[in-house]
């Protein structure tokens, strides 16, 4: 019988052996590029460790890990603003942390401790199995993995930062014992409420020493790591105590408590300490003083326990934030929706939609008032949404107009809001919640005491986790229109006066005068209403009266005139453009400006410091304010009064009407300010005690909006203030001081009374523009065109 014949037999005797010859091949071979995989890899691995383990960072830190008393920065009623250090908690020995923080920790975030060498393989490999194809995530980080990242690392999800992590665990490890390493952490820990470690955040949230603590207590304290935003017992009860719940159960599933213990764990109702009251937002103002003391005590700073006691008023500071944010989402409402902020897959099962939530919110933490919120439910008419302690809301009516294109069918997919999409909303209060979205345009506040210059509110933007930049005191702006009283009180000086007419007529400037290209300035309103006193002219803003007056002066004897209120020359260059504020200040700088007319012709520097004692109550520096005298003077007392006359005019008839109707007060001064294009929104303004200055705008300039002004962006937030810190005040009266007489029921300096001054400017002439420039020349910078 043939071979062939012999392998195609109803037995097939051969074919078993031959098959099991050619799979044990096949097998053998997959293994040996399995090994040959795995070989590479580890030698790939080692490579790695061995050109990135000596860059680590050195862990020196960690093993000489001493807390320093922070400086912290207060209010002067004595309300906590700020606290700086290099370590900002309790630090507790870890001989000290009672068995059960230690047990309740360990059960909820690395029951392996003790046993792994700083990454647990199998915690990790049981992680990814969970993880592979799942819309959540389990995390697979060590008690030492999170030292590594909370002490070095960033907190940003990468690769590279992941493997930084694992070799820095494993260092750590090599160096410190397991009890030292579990001492780092509990101390390190953040766990909301302003709470660092575990020590703190028991007497935040209960009241109690840690060694005081309950089962059920410590295993609270124990969720709050992985979210306390979240997993916070006081905001979100329901939520924290799922995870509370969770974490008995593990600490009796690992043997740390009996089952009797476990059963009255669960059973315990907790109390809480009484929620203090809310902070008071003054992040820029802490670290403003913060650079002033380490500029004088450089790193001592954050470990001698100095107390800075600053001229802040909190309950001003309070008023001036929320006016100022207030203003600046009633502005973002008008804006177009630019969209969701990111995208959450929920899952199908109802009970566990509330964590993926949290958990998806936790990349989108609340900003104040502006909550974040996950889409429930979606349509034209209606949006329900979840926020990140769990509450539902309902969004409809005019609370779904500022998202409206995000709501229509043909919405673009990045401007679309659909089930899963992040929204931020709002609560309106009676008017209900609203969809709103985190603002792109930025603002500033600072008010000060004329008579002293001590600060008493500054907010140096919307939210200073969003942006550190202080724009009270780095933002040099244009303030347009709010610079014009500083051209009129140049003008007092040279022979003007509130009678002083002024023709408020077409002006034209062609190539030859500018030195570069053609320019016809215009009013903001477009028209021009002829002749008019410079009360009525500064109450109504008009651009042309303030351009024939700089004529009339001269831009140099402004610029000058100018620095005695505290501008930097340099900054106001000498040029017509002078009388409509296109130079460069800052808020601050506009409020000591302003208060020099408050204070009847002072200058006095703004002051944010009044003491720094030790951490014994020892003084250390104690700053008392000047008297005003003779020495500080910047102006004639004549000159700041008529300037406060003319300022009064705009709060009652002006641009600024609304001051007065509102706060129902005359004893109110202040100007509007818009800039060219409307890239700038100011209101700068006092009462006899108090200056406080506003600004709204983009930190890259661009427009506003057509119709955005100051007197309707800027002046509703100084009322909103004003209203605060006005309260319980007596109205004040203006002495006239020697020097001036009334006539005709206008003031006047004696020398200009009448007719001896200037009483006319500009009634011969009405030029008529001989061209009219390009649409494209209109919208240029005016400053750029008076550049040489």
């Amino acid at each position: 019988m043939s071979e062939s014949s012999r392998s195609s037999s109803p037995q097939g005797r051969s074919a078993g052996p031959s098959w099991a010859r050619w799979t044990a091949r096949l097998v053998a071979w997959a293994l040996g590029l399995l090994a040959a995989a795995a070989a590479a890899g580890a030698m790939l691995a080692a490579i790695a460790l061995a050109v990135a383990y000596p860059n680590l960072p050195d862990i020196d830190g960690l093993t000489d890990y001493r807390p320093k008393l922070p400086m912290r920065v207060f209010s002067a009623d004595g309300v906590l603003l700020g606290e700086f250090g290099e370590e900002r908690r309790k630090f507790v020995p870890i001989e000290q942390i009672p068995a059960v923080m230690k047990h309740a920790v360990l059960a909820i975030e690395d029951a392996r401790f003790y046993d792994h060498s700083g990454i647990d393989y199998k915690g990790m490999l049981r992680a990814a199995l969970a993880n592979f194809g799942s819309v959540g995530s389990q995390g697979a980080s060590t008690i030492t993995m999170q030292v590594a990242r909370n002490f070095y690392l960033s907190s940003e999800k990468t690769l590279t930062r992941k493997i930084y992590e694992v070799l820095l665990a494993l260092k750590i490890e090599s160096l410190l014992s397991k009890d030292e390493i579990l001492e780092l952490y509990m101390n390190q820990i953040y766990l909301g409420q302003r709470a660092y470690g575990f020590a703190a955040a028991a007497e935040i949230y209960f009241g109690k020493d840690l060694k005081d603590i309950s089962i059920a207590e410590a295993a609270m304290l124990a969720g709050l790591p992985k979210a306390p935003t979240a997993y916070n017992p006081i905001r979100n009860p329901p939520r924290a105590r799922v995870r509370q719940q969770y974490i008995i159960d593990r600490m009796l599933d690992n043997g740390f408590i009996t089952e009797e213990q476990h059963a009255a764990a669960k059973a315990e109702v907790l109390r809480y300490r009484q929620a203090a009251a809310l902070p008071v937002h003054a992040e820029y103002v802490a670290e403003t003083a913060r650079q002033l003391i380490h500029n004088q005590y450089g790193e001592e700073s954050y470990t001698r326990g100095l107390n800075v006691y600053t001229t802040i008023r909190s309950d001003e500071q309070a008023a001036a934030y929320r006016a100022l944010r207030k203003g600046i989402m009633d502005y973002e409402r008008r804006q177009w929706y630019r969209g969701p902020e990111g995208h959450v897959d929920l899952p199908k099962d109802p009970d566990q939609i509330d964590a993926r939530v949290a958990e998806a919110l936790v990349e989108h933490p609340d900003n104040d008032e502006v909550r974040a919120a996950v889409v429930l439910e979606v349509d034209p008419k209606k949006v329900v949404a979840m926020l990140a302690d769990g509450q539902t809301v309902t969004v409809q009516g005019e609370g779904l107009r500022p998202a409206q294109s995000g709501l229509s069918p043909k919405a673009k997919p990045n401007i679309q809001i659909r089930v899963g999409s992040v929204i931020r909303v709002i609560d309106l209060g009676r008017a209900g919640w609203s969809i709103t979205q985190l603002p792109e345009v930025e603002g500033a506040f600072v008010s000060l005491d004329p008579r002293t210059g001590q600060i008493r509110a500054l907010v140096g933007g919307f939210d200073y986790a969003k942006n550190r930049f202080n724009h009270v005191t780095q933002a040099w702006r244009q303030p347009g229109s709010s610079f014009k009283p500083f051209i009129y009180s140049a003008a007092l000086e040279r022979g003007f006066t509130p009678a002083t007419v002024v023709n408020d007529a077409p002006l034209f400037y062609d190539a030859s005068t500018t030195g570069s290209k053609p320019w016809e300035p215009k009013n903001y309103d477009g028209t021009f209403d002829g002749p008019m006193s410079l009360r009525r002219a500064l109450a109504r803003s008009k651009n042309m009266v303030s351009i024939r007056i700089l004529e009339a002066i001269t831009p140099a004897y402004a610029q000058e005139w100018a620095t005695r209120f505290g501008f930097d020359p340099e900054r106001h260059p000498p040029y017509l453009t002078l009388a409509l504020g296109a130079g460069s200040v800052t808020p601050l700088q506009m409020a000591a400006a302003y208060a020099v007319f408050a204070n009847g012709g002072y200058r006095v520097p703004p002051s944010l410091i009044t003491k720094v004692t030790d951490n014994r109550g020892r003084v250390l520096v104690e700053h008392a304010p000047a008297p005003l005298d003779e020495s500080m003077r910047a102006i004639d007392p004549r000159n700041a009064f008529v300037m406060s006359s003319l300022l009064q005019e705009v709060t009652r008839s002006g641009t600024a009407a609304r001051a007065q109707a509102t706060l129902k007060r005359p004893d109110l001064f202040g100007k509007t300010g818009t800039t060219n294009d409307a890239m700038d929104a100011w209101f700068a303004g006092y009462q006899p005690q108090v200056v406080a200055v506003v600004w709204i705008g983009y930190d890259t300039p661009r427009k506003l909006g057509e119709r955005e002004t100051g007197g309707g962006l800027a002046l509703p937030v100084w009322i909103d203030y004003m209203a605060t810190a006005l309260k319980g005040v007596p109205v004040s009266e203006l002495d006239p001081p020697p020097g001036l007489v009334q006539v005709g029921g206008e003031w006047f300096y004696e020398e200009y009374a009448h007719g001896a001054g200037v009483t006319s400017l500009g009634m011969d002439s009405s030029p008529v523009p001989s061209s009219t420039p390009t649409p494209e020349e209109e919208r240029r910078s005016i400053l750029d065109l008076f550049r040489p």
